[in-house]
């Protein structure tokens, strides 16, 4: 029987993948229940949705502070680990919280966490994903990221199901996961002690800023951030309207986490072939969940659920793929951490826009979601006929 070797830069974005999936076990989890909890503790949708914007600002903001210390300390594993600490640990914490203002501060409190690990996370990832191609290392992380954020959620519908929604136990059990991927993040980092040196040094001028393309791209990057919904408002509206019972709405969650698992393998693979198109492709198919999701009964919500799912899934993988290719290894931390606080701030705007706009306009949301989504395919159309003037 043949023997399968691994190269030692793969392994490493394996084992990256393993923490990410008992990672995302345990808060994507409490993700696809924080907004029916919200709800069942007395919260309406506007509260909903600027909860859920303020944890992406926090989430997402704090990543540029965070990705310029990884870029002038190298404390790569220092900063994940107290990172992933703050992150996994607050979510069990939710078991004790009775009443709504308390949950609010440990949901922020785990996006703060993530906010702390994630640009040193993907500076890592692209130090090993060099070899196997941008796309599928980032695809492939993702798609191990989502696995346990599908069964995460499915962990958590089982138990509301069993213990007659018992939120308290619901919470409480995702310690177990989060144990698990500290345990991972702690071998890693004794295997690996200094990632930087899996990626080949090619020579480059180095400059102060970074490119015009980069901030082109960003500009796409916010307008998908500002009307992307984010789940927890998704989940109040199942909640508020009676679409299903309480343990089938982490099933949809989990769904469009299935999704997302095979769009970001699907789409990274076509990133390393035909590059940023790939990009438009997905936010065109994306665009059409908000109708589906506010206006359908269950099926068209369940369809809906899948495309948001196909977005999230480019989100997390080819939108990074893309910016470890067009920014030199040593200032990668801060062009992730620059990326992730503009991404952060405009879903906190859209997100509590669009928490507004459901209290009074359902249509109105919907109509927002589309046109940022359309606005950043122009944008995107834009890069790809420049690249494609600059080549000829």
């Amino acid at each position: 029987m043949k023997t399968i070797r691994i190269d030692t830069a793969t392994k490493f974005v394996i084992l990256l993948g393993l923490i990410s999936l008992f990672s995302d076990m345990t808060y994507e989890a409490a993700r696809s229940i924080n907004g029916s909890f919200l709800q069942l503790l007395g919260t309406n949708g506007a509260t909903v949705g600027w909860v859920a914007g303020l944890g992406e600002l926090f989430g997402y903001g704090l990543r540029f502070i965070s990705g310029y210390l990884a870029d002038r300390t190298k404390k790569y594993w220092l900063i994940l680990i107290a990172g992933y600490s703050l992150n996994l640990f607050s979510v069990p914490l939710l078991a004790l919280a009775g009443f709504w203002q308390l949950a609010v501060v440990l949901m922020i409190a785990e996006r703060i966490g993530k906010a702390l690990r994630t640009p040193a996370r993907d500076a890592l990832l692209s130090f090993g994903s060099q070899k196997m191609g941008r796309g599928w290392g980032y695809g492939l992380h993702e798609a191990m990221d989502q696995i346990g954020a599908t069964v995460g959620p499915l962990l958590v519908s089982a138990v509301l199901f069993y213990q007659h929604q018992n939120y308290k136990m619901a919470f409480g059990i995702l310690v177990i996961p989060a144990i698990i991927a500290i345990s991972i993040l702690l071998y890693c980092k004794y295997l690996y002690p200094k990632p930087e040196n899996l990626e080949i040094k090619t020579t480059s001028i180095v400059s102060k800023g970074f490119p015009k393309k980069y901030w082109i791209y960003i500009l796409a990057v916010v307008f998908i951030a500002a009307g992307y919904v984010d789940f927890p408002l998704i989940a109040y509206h199942f909640k508020a309207k009676t679409l299903m019972n309480d343990s089938i709405i982490p099933i949809f969650y989990a769904v469009a986490m299935a999704t997302d698992a095979v769009a970001a393998l699907i789409f990274g693979k076509m990133f390393d072939k035909i590059g940023i198109k790939t990009l438009l492709l997905a936010v065109l198919l994306s665009s059409c969940f908000a109708p589906m999701v506010f206006l359908g009964g269950f099926n068209w919500a369940l369809a809906g659920m899948v495309l948001w799912g196909i977005g999230m899934g480019a989100q997390e993988s080819i939108l990074k793929a893309e910016i470890a290719e067009m920014i030199t290894p040593e200032r990668r931390g801060t062009a992730f951490g620059t990326f992730n606080a503009a991404y952060g701030l405009f879903w906190f705007i859209g997100s509590a826009l669009m928490g507004y706009l459901y209290d009074f306009s359902i249509k109105g949301l919907i109509i927002f979601s589309i046109v940022t989504q359309l606005l950043a395919v122009l944008v995107i159309y834009y890069i790809i006929q420049k690249q494609a003037k600059s080549i000829q």
